[in-house]
C-alpha cells in the first residue's frame, strides 16, 4: 500500500513477544525496514531466541543504523511508557500489567493481523475462526480463490495464523481490490476487538470449550473474543456460519448471515475423512460463491485438494496398518471427531490405536474416554498434564505411558496388526515437551518417514 513506510517511521514501537514461530519475527523486520524505533521483549531467553535473534542482526547493529532494542528474560515496565505502540504476540493476555500500564499511558495497543486490516482498508478480508476447523477452511478457500484468480481478477494472498506467516509486511505487496484470507484464533481477534473491526466477510466454523486454562475456566471470555470476527460488520458484510452455530448468532446482525449446509457437498469428491470437514468444506464454498466462481470451477479444485499436514492426514501404510498424523487436534472434541471419522464399519471391531497426549487445558475429559473404550483397541500415551488426568479416568482400553513420541510409535508398530489405522492424534497442547505444536508435528513426521 502506499506510504506504508511513513505509517511506521520513527516511531517508537515496542513489540511484545518476539517468539519462535516466525511470525513476530516477520512483522519485526518488516518496521525495521520502515524506520521504527523498536524494543523487542520477550520472557524468553537470548538462548531460546536465538535463531530470530540472528535473522535479525543486521537491523539490531548501530553501525548499520538500525535500532533494535533486545530485552529478553523479562519485561519491563519502563518499556511501555513514553511508546506510540505496543504490537502485542497473541500469547499475551489483554490483562497483563504491561498491557495495563501502556493503556494507562494512552498508548495504542495492535496485533499483527488487526493492524494490517487497519492499514490496508481498501483490502478485502476473509477471517476464518473457530475452535475447529478455521485451518482445514481458510486452506480451502485460498486454493478456491487462487485457482480462480484471473476470473476474479485479484491476487488472493494468506494470512493470520499460518505458521512462519506474518500478516503486516503484506503491506509491501497488496493493491486496493486484493483478497487476503486469514486464520483468526481467539487471541489474534482480541486485536479486532482493540480496533472494533471485522473482516469483510467471516466464517466461524465451531465452538467448543478450548483454552480455559488461559480463559480461567470462562466461556463467554473466550467467545467474545472469537465474536469479534462478525461484531463489527457493516451492512454489506457477510457472515458464513456451520448451522450448530446458528445458537450462538444474535438475530439482529448488521452483515447478512449464510448458514452453510454440508449436504451442498455430500457428492463431490473430497479427499478429507469425516462429516465434520465436509460441513467445514461447505462454508469454503459458500465463501467461493459470493464470488459468482462457478460450481464446476469450485469442484476441480475441491477434487484436487489433498488434506493438510497435521489434520488428518494420510501419512503410509506400513505392512497393512494405515497411519495419520492430526497432531493439531488440541482438544479431546477435535480427536473424538477425527476417531468418528476413521472407524471401523462394525461397532465390535476396533481397530484404532491412539496416540495422544500433552498438557491439559482445564477440559472435562468423560466424552473423549468415552469415544476412546468406544471405538480405540488401545492407547499410548506421551507425558503431560493432560495424560496424567487422561491416566486416571476410567479407560477400559489397553493403554501405555511411554517418554517420547518415538517410543509411542514404537509401542503403536508393536500393538498393530493388518487393517489396523496408528492415529496420532494428542487431544491435549503439546507444551509439555515441545516449544509448539509444529515441532511436536515435525517429530512425528520425522519419525514416520524412517518406517518402513
Amino acid at each position: 500500500m502506499q506510504n506504508y513506510k511513513q505509517q511506521f517511521k520513527g516511531k517508537k514501537i515496542t513489540i511484545m513477544g518476539l517468539g519462535m514461530l516466525g511470525r513476530g519475527l516477520g512483522y519485526t523486520k518488516f518496521l525495521a525496514e520502515c524506520g521504527a524505533d523498536l524494543i523487542v521483549t520477550d520472557l524468553k531467553t537470548k538462548e531460546q531466541l536465538a535463531t530470530s535473534i540472528k535473522a535479525l542482526s543486521k537491523y539490531s547493529n548501530p553501525a548499520n543504523g538500525a535500532s533494535i532494542k533486545f530485552v529478553l528474560g523479562e519485561h519491563r515496565i519502563q518499556d511501555f511508557k513514553n511508546r506510540d505502540m505496543i504490537i502485542k504476540n497473541p500469547g499475551v493476555p489483554m490483562d497483563s500489567i504491561y498491557i495495563k500500564e501502556a493503556r494507562e499511558n494512552n498508548i495504542q495497543i495492535e496485533m499483527d493481523v488487526s493492524l494490517f486490516a487497519k492499514s490496508a482498508p481498501e483490502v478485502m478480508i476473509i477471517g476464518v475462526t473457530g475452535t475447529r476447523g478455521k485451518s482445514m477452511t481458510t486452506m480451502l478457500i485460498h486454493e478456491i480463490l487462487t485457482a480462480n484468480k484471473k476470473f476474479l481478477r485479484k491476487e488472493i494472498y494468506l494470512g493470520g495464523n499460518i505458521r512462519g506467516v506474518a500478516t503486516l509486511p503484506l503491506l509491501k505487496k497488496v493493491k486496493a481490490g486484493d483478497i487476503v484470507v486469514c486464520e483468526l484464533d481467539s487471541w489474534q481477534l482480541q486485536g479486532f476487538g482493540e480496533d472494533k473491526i471485522s473482516p469483510h466477510i467471516s466464517v466461524f466454523t465451531t465452538f467448543m470449550r478450548d483454552h480455559m486454562n488461559y480463559y480461567k475456566d470462562d466461556m463467554k471470555k473466550y467467545f467474545a473474543d472469537k465474536a469479534n470476527i462478525f461484531k463489527y460488520q457493516k451492512k454489506g458484510d457477510t457472515l458464513v456460519i456451520r448451522k450448530e452455530m446458528k445458537k450462538l448468532i444474535p438475530k439482529k446482525l448488521e452483515s447478512k448471515l449464510i448458514v452453510a449446509n454440508e449436504k451442498v457437498v455430500k457428492d463431490w469428491q473430497f479427499i478429507v475423512p469425516g462429516s465434520h470437514q465436509r460441513a467445514n468444506l461447505a462454508c469454503a464454498v459458500e465463501v467461493a460463491k459470493l464470488f459468482e466462481i462457478p460450481e464446476i470451477k469450485i469442484k476441480k479444485v475441491v477434487k484436487d485438494f489433498g488434506g493438510m499436514e497435521g489434520r488428518l492426514e494420510y501419512m503410509k501404510n506400513v505392512k497393512g496398518v494405515k497411519i495419520y498424523n492430526d497432531n493439531n487436534a488440541t482438544t479431546p472434541e477435535a480427536t473424538i471427531a477425527s476417531l468418528e471419522a476413521l472407524k471401523s464399519g462394525s461397532p465390535t471391531s476396533r481397530n484404532i490405536i491412539l496416540i495422544s497426549g500433552g498438557n491439559d487445558k482445564n477440559i472435562d475429559l468423560k466424552n473423549f474416554v468415552n469415544a476412546i473404550n468406544k471405538y480405540c483397541k488401545s492407547v499410548v500415551l506421551i507425558p503431560g498434564t493432560g495424560t496424567d488426568k487422561l491416566v486416571s479416568s476410567k479407560l477400559k482400553v489397553v493403554s501405555s505411558k511411554v517418554d517420547s513420541l518415538k517410543e509411542a510409535v514404537k509401542d503403536a508398530i508393536k500393538e498393530s496388526k493388518r487393517g489396523d489405522i496408528i492415529l496420532f492424534s494428542p487431544a491435549f497442547s503439546s507444551f509439555s515437551q515441545y516449544n509448539n505444536e509444529y515441532e511436536r508435528n515435525d517429530e512425528f513426521v520425522k519419525i514416520i518417514k524412517k518406517l518402513k
